[in-house]
């Protein structure tokens, strides 16, 4: 009898997916399988039975490389095992037969899909918008391409502005530019006057090329070693006490009477300092420095130090050991550091997120009454450092246009008592009256005036919000009547007091709060200038830019019926340091401020139609005139980034221009020589610093043994790899980092 014909028996495979022409099945993993086909693997395979299905593929335009590259990566073809094995088994040659006849039928597809894709009209796309229907595009020879997002139901308004990778929200001081006709300027150079431009910007890209080279020699080499050596003790006492009667005393971080007694443990001969405490005391150093003078003479110091914070945070191997109050702390003064000495300042809502998940990891967002029983200090302390931690978020979420990724659900920790620090180690301490000045008072403000604040972040950068008048309106209402509430509170307690609250601290919180007004009615600002309905907004915006300048600088002529050369000697005080010489609020705050006086100034001169010269405020020009001389002093006391001054001496050379009602064509011409002499002025001071650096490398407080080491470009970004910090050396992107002044 006939022998019946031999089948081969195949597993029975199931489709995985049906979505595209090609199929992906599951492998049963069997001895009946072939030898290469690992097992628990998936197989694609191009459906090629018949000649329908082949149709199929080709007519919805898969193509099927992707089925080519995925069988050359998963299969090893039996052919190719013969030099491991020596000799095929019959098997072995059936397995290669089909996967050559496999590969030959792929390829045979792949050539009809190309010709027919050769022929084939491009695939027609629906967006959701008329793409670019309400995106405005500016470009010109040193801003690069911007693309300014409009509102949809207002045209006028900019909702956020990207620029390559990076998308900053309508709190974002470059959105207030917008309002300024800052990019229209520039764009109106490059039409009237090009070969000038590119002249007056040669000393622009020297400048940019002395940037590179200053900032490699201040940045230590990486792995930035950690050393127990510090400054003299008198100099550190006084960069201590920086940083106690300033930043502490807003960012309530660490306990006072904890931090003096380890800071006395140091200078004990024989003793040994904790590593973690020797950490946090040159991050709190670093931000003392800030305002140690009026020229940042320890700058370079304090970038190494923040440098070897980042090292010590960085340390895989302790990162499961410091889930601690501890590590909070460090993490807390790290990124405070980070914004005094401007390094890399515009990645801190990134970072702020990742600190707001941490301390939710560790509780503190639930109240530790909910919590296993703790003391009161403990208690206390996590109080303090949650508040601390929210403030950061919301901060930093205002300043980068970010939303705040946070609600007021999120969490139920209650406010920190009214404790002064010495009664955090007694127990069971009663708190005092809110009328009453304690070392928590500021940050107790800051916390009654979270919520609106929170609102209006939200109403600003989150991708939901309508973004209506009357909603700006209302939360107008709601803030300025909680900020009443806040005034005569800390104003009040001073005449209960010995002491009243420090003016220092009075100024700050104006500023943050001004901060949060400016930011709810600047998107509206611009509608303003043209349109009456909105005048509350110009209003409040103009008025609130000369109290942020009044405040960041006390010595101007707008406080005073005398010249600001008589009063420069006066500005010697916490809040003009940090603005001149740190980065971050204070700076970003006035170039607002400023640039919603030009635009006002500007406005004012186009809107007249009189005869006669045009009646202008003389507190706002005077805000124009100081502007630039301030911009220039934060290159002076050694900011590497020139844009600042280069923007407020073109505009304050176009606001003059408007006064004497040049011609457009002399105008322009007016603001090609700024340029080139703001170029001039700002390369003959870098080329000083570069050589001041070249002689000494600015490490003369820190121990030998950690020379600079020279990088072609200075991204502060050695934890931070997977993101893409900003460059500020190219070309298009001097506009954007938060150093604006």
């Amino acid at each position: 009898m006939a022998e019946p014909e031999r089948r081969r028996r195949r597993p029975a495979v199931n489709c995985l997916r049906s979505k595209e022409a090609i199929c992906a099945y599951e492998n049963f993993s069997s001895q009946s399988l072939r030898p290469w086909a690992a097992e628990g693997s998936t197989i694609a395979l191009a459906p090629a039975r018949k000649s329908e299905e082949s149709q199929t593929a080709m007519s919805s335009g898969q193509a099927s490389s992707a089925s080519s590259r995925s069988v050359g990566s998963t299969y090893q073809p039996a052919s190719s095992r013969a030099s491991l094995t020596g000799k095929l088994t019959p098997t072995q040659q059936g397995s290669a037969w089909d996967v050559e006849a496999m590969q030959e039928k792929i390829r045979e597809l792949e050539k009809q899909l190309s010709e027919l894709a050769h022929n084939r009209s491009p695939p027609v796309e629906f967006p959701a918008k008329p793409r670019g229907s309400n995106i405005e595009t500016f470009s010109s020879t040193l801003s690069g391409n911007v693309h300014v997002l409009h509102e949809t139901s207002f045209p006028s308004i900019s909702r956020s502005v990207t620029q390559k990778t990076r998308l900053f929200g309508q709190s974002h001081w470059v959105n207030g530019a917008t309002s300024g006709d800052i990019f229209g300027i520039l764009e109106t150079l490059d039409s009237r006057n090009r070969e000038g431009m590119l002249h007056a910007s040669s000393n622009v890209v020297k400048c940019k090329t002395l940037a590179r080279i200053i900032k490699s020699q201040r940045a230590p080499s990486w792995p930035t070693t950690s050393c127990t050596s510090l400054p003299s003790k008198e100099v550190t006492d006084k960069l201590l006490d920086c940083y106690l009667r300033t930043t502490e005393r807003v960012y309530r971080v660490l306990h006072i009477p904890t931090l003096k007694k380890d800071y006395d443990a140091l200078w004990v001969a024989g003793s040994e300092p904790d590593p973690g405490f020797l950490i946090q005391l040159k991050l709190v150093l670093a931000i003392g420095a800030a305002t140690h003078d009026e020229k940042f003479s320890l700058r370079n110091s304090a970038i190494h130090w923040v440098y070897e914070g980042n090292a010590w945070l960085s340390d895989l191997d302790l990162k499961q050991k410091l889930l601690n109050i501890q590590s909070l702390q460090t993490n807390i003064l790290f990124l405070l550091a980070r914004e005094a000495t401007g390094i890399s300042e515009e990645s801190i809502w990134i970072h702020a997120g990742t600190l707001v998940r941490t301390a939710m990891h560790m509780g503190l967002h639930r109240d530790p009454a909910l919590l296993p029983t703790r003391s009161n200090f403990a208690s206390e302390m996590r109080r303090r450092i949650w508040n601390t931690i929210l403030e950061i978020a919301l901060q930093s979420s205002i300043m980068s246009g970010g939303p705040p990724l946070l609600s007021l659900g999120d969490f139920d920790t209650k406010p920190p008592g009214n404790i002064d620090d010495d009664q955090l180690t007694v127990d069971d301490p009663t708190p005092k009256p809110e009328t009453d000045y304690t070392d928590i008072s500021v940050a107790l403000a800051l916390r009654k005036m979270f919520p609106v604040r929170l609102a209006i972040t939200k109403f600003l950068n989150d991708l939901g919000s309508n973004g209506t008048y009357e909603e700006t309106l209302r939360l107008d209402e709601e803030f300025r009547t909680s900020f009443k509430v806040l005034g005569r509170t800390l104003q009040g307690s001073g005449s209960c007091m010995r002491t009243a609250v420090p003016r220092f601290e009075l100024r700050v919180v104006e500023l943050i709060m001004y901060r949060y007004l400016i930011a709810l009615h600047l998107p509206f600002f611009s509608l303003s200038l043209r349109r009456t309905s909105y005048a509350f907004s110009r209003k409040v915006a103009v008025e609130t830019s000369l109290k942020i300048w009044c405040a960041a600088f006390p010595s101007s002529s707008v406080m005073a019926n005398q010249p600001a050369s008589e009063t420069r000697s006066l500005d010697q005080d916490d809040v003009t340091r940090l603005t001149i010489c740190g980065s971050g609020l204070f700076r970003i705050i006035t170039t607002q401020a400023s640039f919603v006086v030009a635009a006002e100034l500007r406005t004012q001169l186009q809107e007249e139609g009189g005869l006669g010269p045009v009646p202008l405020r003389a507190d706002l020009l005077a805000i124009m005139e100081e502007a630039p001389s301030r911009a220039l002093q934060t290159i002076e006391v050694g900011e590497t980034n020139i844009k600042g001054y280069l923007i407020m001496a073109l505009i304050a050379t176009q606001i003059k221009g408007l006064i004497r009602s040049a011609e457009k064509e002399e105008l322009a011409g007016m603001l090609v020589n700024t340029l080139e002499e703001a170029g001039a002025t700002c390369l003959s001071i870098l080329e000083t610093k570069a050589a001041e650096a070249t002689v000494n490398n600015g490490f003369d407080q820190l121990p030998s043994g950690t020379p600079p080491q020279r990088m072609e470009d200075w991204d502060f970004m050695v934890s931070d790899t997977q993101f893409d910090f900003v460059n500020l050396m190219e070309p298009s992107n001097w506009m954007f980092s938060a150093e604006s002044t």
